[in-house]
């Protein structure tokens, strides 16, 4: 069992920058793929970007090219989300999701844990 809490959401204006973490229990984090998905308001949940195990394979979703960078601490058992250049269409909830096994996956359904999500609000 994985549990995930996410943290660093806020109220940020229009090109300014966020940085979300996201703590995972489980001894199992240094080979677990991981992601982070967002939902805005009246929206599916949308992929955002992700990253294998060990940390060095990512895969970048279109809001996140260019601006968003993926990490993840396995000694810490962190994973963040740097997100630059933030505009209003980036308003959400941010999720931090983890798979049980596999490699870096993008949707939804190919993951098994779940935070509760941080709120995300870019305002112009």
């Amino acid at each position: 069992q994985v549990q995930l809490v996410e943290s660093g959401g806020g109220l940020v204006q229009a090109g300014g920058s966020l940085h979300l973490s996201c703590s995972a229990s489980g001894s199992t984090f240094s080979t677990t793929a991981m992601a982070w998905f967002r939902q805005g308001p009246g929206k599916d949940r949308e992929f955002v970007v992700a990253i294998d195990g060990s940390g060095t394979g990512t895969w970048h979703g279109d809001p996140a090219k260019g601006r968003f960078t993926i990490a993840k601490d396995n000694a810490k058992n962190f994973l963040y989300l740097q997100m630059n250049r933030l505009k209003p269409e980036d308003t959400g909830v941010y999720y931090c999701a983890a798979r049980r096994w596999g490699t870096v996956a993008t949707k939804k359904e190919d993951y098994d844990y779940w935070g509760h999500g941080t709120q995300v609000t870019v305002v112009a």
